[in-house]
């Protein structure tokens, strides 16, 4: 049967806003004229004359935050606990079973920046879209930070899922969640203004930190949710094994069979 695959990841890049200042990645290139001595370098005698060209190889060398480009939080990044206080599991330890699963996309692109989704709204997209949760199902939020990435205004764009929203997609059985924002949680400006004005610590990182309650892992900075259809096709989003770490790298992408 036919299939047709859309990419759902961005590309890891260096020098656009893709991540507040401090977590920025930075990506150094070499060339194959750069690197013919590190090849020649392995087999005394060989000059760089004697390789095609006198070309090395081509390579790269990353200095990067697990939490740089698309990616998958394990609980552990929300809090040291989850599931009412047992140890949150890490990266490598997160169900290969969550990873690979019928998705829904809810479309949540005229919410306003910073807006908090509640669980009425998910239900009434639910309703909308004539979709019924499954366990496992993998749930994306389409928001207005969507087709905002690598712009100065991504990191303040795009609603927020709430503690009492993604509770609620987790008591029906969803492990696995993603947003095409920077955060799950509402734009930290923006939070920031809201408990300047309330000083109500539990407004912070609340989405995230339903993983306390019942432990689940979300993808970060998904693109290309505005061309998915609201249901019908499956996520893949297996991450990067890195031990005892907080997220890994995923190349999240959607499966339609045609």
């Amino acid at each position: 049967m036919p299939r047709k695959f859309i990419d759902l990841s961005v590309a890891l890049e260096s020098d656009i806003p893709s991540d507040p200042d401090i977590m920025l990645p930075e990506i150094e290139y070499f060339s194959h004229k750069d690197t013919a001595s590190q090849l020649t370098g392995f087999f005394p005698g060989l000059e760089t004359d004697d390789l095609p060209n006198g070309e090395g190889w081509a390579l790269e060398k990353l200095t990067i935050y697990t939490h740089n480009g698309t990616h998958l939080d394990a609980p552990y990044h929300h809090h040291s606990t989850m599931n009412d206080g047992k140890r949150a599991i890490t990266i490598d330890e997160v169900p290969l079973e969550w990873c690979f699963n019928p998705g829904v996309k809810l479309d949540f692109r005229h919410l306003p920046d910073g807006h908090i989704v509640t669980p009425a709204e998910v239900d009434a997209e639910l309703d909308r879209i004539g979709h019924k949760l499954s366990p496992l199902d993998i749930v994306l939020i389409n928001t207005a930070a969507g087709d905002r990435y690598g712009e100065a205004d991504y990191l303040v764009r795009g609603c927020g899922m709430g503690r009492k929203a993604t509770l609620h997609l987790l008591e029906q059985g969803v492990r696995v969640t993603g947003t095409d924002a920077w955060s799950w949680d509402a734009p930290f400006t923006l939070t920031a203004k809201k408990y300047a004005a309330e000083k109500d610590p539990s407004i912070i990182w609340e989405g995230h930190r339903a993983s306390m309650k019942i432990g689940y892992c979300h993808i970060e900075k998904l693109t290309n949710l505005d061309t998915l259809p609201p249901s019908g096709f499956s996520v893949s989003c297996f991450p990067f094994k890195i031990k005892a770490a907080s997220a890994g790298f995923v190349r999240a992408v959607a499966i339609i069979e045609d």
